[in-house]
């Protein structure tokens, strides 16, 4: 016993050790790309109105090697008012997760859901950087329901595919 590893801890059970057990770790995040940018500086400084938000996400990826994934989630903001646009911020924040030992079918709501959920308050903070170096108040985004968008979007998809004639693309138009 006093030439085992105090930090790892001992295989259990039938000698396979934990090599068998499934692992999902994150290997990286970073800016994939960002744009901001004020077209309208430095007139936008003395509107008097208001601006409207419009804030748009999406999440891409892909397998980018053995077991490893990236995944993209993509911010769109846009400020808005009468006199003009205020600001825009398009970023793009990626992560790459390790995963052994997952079967494929538990991959999607890793890769859909969880992962974003970890990704987003790292986005939503430079995003309100980005705004705050931009001359304006940050803007903090809501928290985005992740699990929610992906079981609408999987109902959708099992609508469509259950359609005569349906493509398995997603409905155009459909909220």
């Amino acid at each position: 016993m006093a030439d085992q590893d105090p930090i790892t801890p001992a295989p259990e059970g039938n000698g396979q050790g934990g090599g068998e057990q499934p692992q999902a770790s994150t290997i990286a995040q970073y800016i994939k790309d960002l744009s901001v940018e004020s077209p309208s500086a430095p007139q936008v400084f003395q509107w008097q109105s208001q601006p409207s938000l419009d804030v748009q996400f999406g999440i891409t990826g892909g397998k980018v090697g053995e077991d490893v994934h990236e995944i993209v989630l993509k911010i769109e903001v846009n400020a808005k008012s009468d006199s003009g646009t205020h600001f825009i911020v398009d970023l793009s924040y990626a992560g790459l997760f390790g995963f052994r030992n997952i079967p494929e079918e538990a991959l999607p709501p890793f890769l859909l859901v969880e992962a974003p959920r970890l990704l987003f308050p790292f986005a939503r903070q430079i995003v309100a950087e980005a705004v705050q170096n931009l001359g304006f108040p940050p803007v903090l985004l809501d928290p985005i329901d992740f699990a929610s968008a992906y079981m609408a979007q999987a109902e959708g998809q099992q609508q469509v595919e259950g359609q005569p004639g349906g493509n398995g693309e997603p409905p155009v138009g459909h909220a």
